[in-house]
């Protein structure tokens, strides 16, 4: 179905994409703990936010 070429390319592909985005997280790690405090509890809050109002509308239009 593939040739070896393309096997090696996929490999080659995911390992270099994979390191490159390991780098890039951990060159950028101290400049989240700064700018990005408490975002997690804040996307939590806000996906619960939705599911209820979801909810909520769904009991109200049916």
């Amino acid at each position: 179905m593939f040739s070896t070429g393309q096997i090696y390319f996929a490999i080659f592909f995911v390992t270099a994409f994979t390191a490159a985005m390991i780098w890039s997280y951990r060159k950028d790690l101290q400049r989240h703990k700064i700018h990005y405090k408490n975002t997690a509890i804040k996307v939590f809050l806000g996906g619960i936010l939705i599911t209820i109002a979801f909810i909520l509308i769904r009991i109200v239009l049916k």
